[in-house]
């Protein structure tokens, strides 16, 4: 079978949903340092399966829908088994997966509701969630190895509580508007 060039950024993507398997079973086996290498690797292929995508203007619809499909899989998966683990708290669990449930929702109502060559486009405030969101999977690993760096963790999942919640709001505002002016429109 001949890979196309332009099906690259989806294989990346692709591929972001298989590691997702091993980071769970390295982070239940407490393989940190392992765990921290598979989600480097996962990060890399999210942000090189962009820049791909980009730069050669092979963005699609279908990859508008896997790659945030694939970081919403993965850091939800990811938060899953901290939690479960006891190494994240469960209101912040709670807090990120009702927000990734709205999100999703909105987003398969958005895909319904628009032409089929309009592209979700995440949020500035999103961009900086996923970022903190990456980086807390990222600070709890390595606070796993090295605890001092524990002292900092209640701090971070403040922060990272308050984008959650402000990057959420800023989706509701977002399909609010676009609802209302769909029906402007109609």
């Amino acid at each position: 079978m001949k890979v196309q060039f332009s099906q690259i950024p989806n294989i990346l993507t692709g591929l972001r949903f298989i590691l997702t398997i091993p980071i769970v079973f390295t982070l239940i086996n407490q393989e940190y340092f392992t765990t921290i290498i598979l989600f480097f690797i996962a990060g890399s292929t999210d942000a090189l399966d962009g820049f791909i995508a980009k730069k050669f203007n092979f963005q699609s619809r279908i990859g508008s829908i896997l790659d945030p499909a694939a970081d919403k899989f993965l850091l939800t998966i990811v938060f899953l088994t901290m939690y479960l683990t006891n190494i994240l708290p469960l209101w912040l669990f709670a807090l990120i997966f009702l927000r990734d449930i709205m999100i999703v929702t909105g987003a398969i109502g958005f895909f319904i509701g628009s032409d089929e060559k309009q592209q979700l486009e995440p949020s500035n405030i999103s961009k900086i969630n996923t970022f903190l969101q990456i980086f807390l999977v990222l600070y709890i690993v390595f606070s796993q190895i090295y605890p001092f760096m524990q002292n900092w963790l209640m701090e971070l999942f403040i922060i990272t509580a308050t984008t959650t919640v402000l990057s959420g709001m800023d989706y509701i505002w977002l399909w609010v508007k676009k609802f209302i002016l769909q029906e402007k429109n109609n």
